[in-house]
């Protein structure tokens, strides 16, 4: 199974366009969201193209494959507007053989694992970084941000056959 894993797209139409690009090259069976995907939020600047309006129809295209979680900047609007859920604090999914357990980042994260089994894979967002470490046995990644990324780069993750990947969705 294939996926393209992102999140905190925080309403920039310019950088869901780059997300949709790697969508449409990778094919993926699903797509997997991990919060912040309309608003910016107070704490951050907007992003480049900020455009929410535009967003939701680029995101709704692709609902029939999109799993999606909230993150700390979703509100029962959003919900309104999308027409897949985006309001679950969590998801589980089995992938390959793998479990993948889906959050924002903002209640539990790396340092705040929640009781999972090892060789789970959890996956959040919320930092704005990439990362890929394994911590008593959990393997834990963060795709980074689409649209206000930290670390210095617009990214997100593809998961191939239970291999996972950054893509970068620089220009």
């Amino acid at each position: 199974m294939k996926l393209v894993i992102a999140s905190d797209i925080h309403g920039s139409a310019y950088w869901c366009g780059k997300l949709l690009e790697v969508i449409e090259q990778e094919r993926p069976d699903r797509i997997l969201l991990l919060g912040d995907l309309l608003y910016h939020g107070p704490r951050n600047d907007l992003p480049q193209d900020y455009a929410p309006k535009q967003v939701i129809p680029m995101l709704s295209k692709l609902a029939d494959r999109i799993l999606a979680v909230r993150g700390n900047c979703e509100a029962e609007v959003d919900q309104m507007v999308l027409p897949f859920p985006c309001m679950a604090d969590y998801a589980l999914v089995e992938a390959d053989g793998l479990t993948l357990y889906l959050t924002h980042g903002h209640h539990a994260g790396p340092d705040q694992l929640p009781p999972l089994r090892p060789g789970t894979v959890f996956l959040s967002g919320h930092t704005h970084v990439k990362l890929d470490e394994t911590r008593g046995g959990i393997r834990c990644l963060n795709p980074g941000s689409v649209s206000i990324p930290k670390d210095g780069s617009h990214s997100c993750l593809i998961c191939d056959g239970g291999n996972f990947t950054f893509r970068i969705l620089e220009e």
